[in-house]
């Protein structure tokens, strides 16, 4: 049986660059998530600078 956590979505963050995958408090609002953590949403104006 294959590990149910290798086929779950994924997204990349704008600020970081990195992919993050759905987790489940972000069940009902999945569409609605950008960024891979607050840190991330924080910073989102740093994402032009680099």
């Amino acid at each position: 049986m294959a590990h149910k956590k290798l086929t779950l979505p994924q997204k990349t963050c704008p600020t970081c660059k990195r992919d993050f995958a759905w987790r489940k408090k972000w069940q009902r609002d999945w569409d609605n998530v950008i960024y891979c953590s607050q840190r991330c949403k924080r910073n989102k104006n740093e994402e032009s600078t680099r």
